[in-house]
């Protein structure tokens, strides 16, 4: 069964927002997303994408808090982009806090990191060669 609502091909992370219809605005000037739907007024919630990458915005609930407010990072979002050298430049020139200039990977990604409105950490990402992953230290699991 498909669900317009919610795609079920992809991880859809909930990501928590103390200002839910600011972070919309921020994230689709900055970063390009694009929204699909918001639901409340003033918004509660909203569902975005950046091309196949989506993503569920939600206003903090008792006990819940951004980054920025906990005054720590908790995690990080990558999102694939086709032209990750624009997108940096995008990212950048709106004056979004850069943690991770762009950089090839060892691991043979491209990418830089960002930090959002309210402290939430990105890093966007394109593949710039196929490495092996033992070439760069890791084990993989049989």
């Amino acid at each position: 069964m498909k669900n317009r609502s919610v795609p079920a091909d992809f991880i859809l992370p909930h990501i928590v927002y103390q200002d839910v219809a600011g972070a919309i605005d921020w994230l689709t000037r900055t970063f390009g997303f694009t929204e699909h739907y918001r639901y409340g007024d003033p918004a509660q919630g909203a569902q975005m994408h950046l091309g196949e990458a989506w993503i569920m915005l939600r206003i903090a609930r008792k006990g819940e808090t951004s980054p920025a407010q906990a005054g720590l990072a908790t995690q990080s979002l990558t999102v694939f982009v086709e032209d990750v050298d624009a997108h940096f430049k995008r990212t950048k020139s709106a004056g979004a806090k850069i943690v991770e200039d762009l950089n090839e990977t060892m691991y043979g990604e491209r990418q830089y990191g960002v930090e959002d409105l309210e402290g939430h950490r990105w890093l966007f990402s394109r593949h710039a060669r196929d490495v092996n992953p033992s070439e760069w230290g890791a084990v993989v699991a049989r």
